[in-house]
């Protein structure tokens, strides 16, 4: 009888496999290109999110001039709902496409950007219910899953890479009002709009080209993951996220009208959520780099806590002066821009803290679609708060820094429990 002796290629290949999976590049051409891709597929998605102050300021004093905050703000909040809903379909789909043809993973972010791509530019152009849910969805597969697919490349710089990934958001939500700015009263909003569609179709084509994952997806894979819940390590952090992800579009969506209100002036009133954005780019990179050192939870903690701290004391007290207070809301805006900035960029990272990292998109998903409903609620609650006080908006100022407060409670809480108590740990 003879005895047939596989080669060692063969012999080795499966644990071979086991072993690339557990090594991230955490660099490189492919890894730095999905970064590049994840940001340029995020300044569409996060920059307009972060450019509903200006939208909202533009509409309530010109096409929706007849309608109440509250319901202007059911507009804003039905958009931040279905970008964070979307998310966990598509953080689904990132993962398990087509669990027959593993050799196509890498396509499927690609897939996913393209048709969210025509979808978000067609959305832009489109009129209001439009703009609500075919912007909000497509926007949704242009955030969760090239997020997700950052953290198949990196593990110890995990937080540094999302952190420069989402610098996105701040660059685009300084630029897009720059152009409703100085654009739309010349040339008018529509076109104004158009322009941003534009540049919009540009960048999604090379997130098309360059988002990619790397580990093939767990078996099972489920829509959403509400069993999860009862991890209480991954509960934890989802409500710090809730939380924190409530609070953050209150004073981004209301910090422009506020400035209109008390008669800064339109450009200067504009120029504010531009200030705050300016602040938000440092603000995602720097304590990125911070938090891979001294602990993703930990720099969370801090930052919902100056957040809190900024809007309740540097805001509030400029709105209760109300006399020459434009250079108290500047600081606020940079201040509260660079601590915000975390909300988006580490917040991810969290939650990949707690999971493994094939399920990480569907972990994200999960928490995005809690997120959703408080992002629905967040902003129209706000301004039927401002309603209520007669056009005031001292009410609204300490809904937003309460919510802060709340968040920062709650990531501190949750560092305690996936961790430990004592002050020197590092999560």
């Amino acid at each position: 009888m003879r005895v047939i002796h596989e080669p060692a290629s063969t012999q080795h290949s499966l644990p071979q496999i086991e072993i690339e999976k557990d090594r991230y590049p955490e660099g490189g051409l492919k890894a730095w290109s999905v970064v590049l891709g994840a940001w340029c597929a995020m300044i569409p998605s996060m920059g307009l999110l972060n450019s509903l102050g200006t939208l909202q300021a533009w509409t309530s004093t010109h096409q929706l001039n007849d309608y109440s905050e509250s319901s202007i703000g059911w507009i804003f909040g039905a958009y931040t709902f279905f970008l964070f809903v979307g998310g966990a379909q598509f953080g689904r789909h990132m993962f398990n496409w087509d669990r027959t043809f593993v050799s196509i993973l890498e396509f499927q972010p690609r897939c996913v950007s393209d048709a969210s791509s025509y979808s978000l530019v067609i959305m832009i152009c489109s009129t209001y219910t439009m703009h609500i849910v075919l912007g909000g969805i497509s926007a949704s597969t242009l955030f969760t899953p090239p997020v997700a697919a950052v953290g198949h490349w990196f593990h110890d710089k995990r937080g540094w890479a999302t952190g420069i990934a989402c610098t996105a958001g701040g660059i685009g939500g300084s630029v897009f009002p720059l152009i409703i700015l100085f654009a739309a009263p010349r040339i008018g909003f529509a076109w104004a709009i158009r322009i941003i569609a534009l540049l919009c179709a540009l960048f999604c084509s090379i997130a098309c080209l360059t988002v990619r994952t790397r580990l093939p997806p767990k078996k099972a894979a489920t829509f959403l993951d509400f069993n999860a819940l009862m991890d209480v390590k991954y509960a934890s952090a989802s409500l710090g996220v809730f939380l924190v992800e409530f609070a953050v579009f209150v004073p981004i969506t209301y910090i422009t009208s506020y400035a209109l209100s008390v008669g800064f002036g339109d450009q200067m009133s504009y120029a504010l959520l531009i200030f705050l954005n300016v602040g938000a780019i440092f603000g995602r990179f720097l304590p990125g780099l911070v938090a891979d050192r001294f602990g993703r939870f930990n720099v969370m903690t801090v930052n919902c806590l100056m957040c809190s701290l900024l809007t309740l004391i540097l805001w509030l007290s400029g709105d209760l002066v109300n006399a020459d207070s434009l250079g108290i809301l500047i600081s606020y805006a940079v201040l509260f821009g660079f601590f915000s900035g975390a909300a988006i960029s580490i917040a991810p990272v969290c939650i990949s803290q707690v999971c493994e990292i094939q399920d990480y998109g569907k972990r994200v998903g999960t928490t995005w679609t809690l997120v959703s409903l408080g992002t629905l609620i967040a902003i129209p609650v706000a301004g039927a708060i401002q309603q209520h006080n007669n056009g005031a908006y001292y009410g609204l100022i300490i809904f937003g820094g309460a919510l802060y407060l709340s968040s920062a409670v709650a990531f501190a809480v949750s560092r305690g429990i996936c961790k430990g108590w004592a002050w020197r740990t590092v999560f």
